[in-house]
């Protein structure tokens, strides 16, 4: 009976850890090669965020912060406008606070050619 609660409570356990990693998809995706520099980035996750910072940076030199604009609520989608830097490779870091309190982080890069 004991291993059969200490399966259960690690297996909640997992669960909720793996909540805590909440970046569903992005648009452009990530990893993904665009001819067209975006004109915006679309974040989509898989529970409510609160966005709190977001940086870009270009080719590992240029970086600069995103404007959150009024996007500052929970949610679960992010449209945020994108600054065109040129070809190269693009590294979207992110930061910000689920729902439930814990503060989550992330990164996802794209590139345009």
């Amino acid at each position: 009976m004991k291993k059969i609660l200490l399966a259960g409570m690690i297996g909640m356990w997992a669960t909720g850890v793996m909540a805590h990693s909440p970046l569903d998809g992005t648009t452009p995706a990530n990893e993904a090669t665009v001819t067209e520099m975006p004109v915006e980035v679309l974040m989509d996750f898989k529970g409510d965020i609160r966005l709190t910072k977001v940086s870009i940076t270009h080719a590992d030199t240029h970086s600069m912060e995103m404007d959150l604009g009024d996007q500052t609520a929970f949610a679960q989608e992010f449209t945020l406008p994108m600054h065109d830097m040129g070809a190269g490779l693009y590294v979207v870091e992110w930061r910000g606070l689920g729902s439930d309190g814990h503060a989550l982080n992330g990164t996802f890069s794209f590139t345009v050619e």
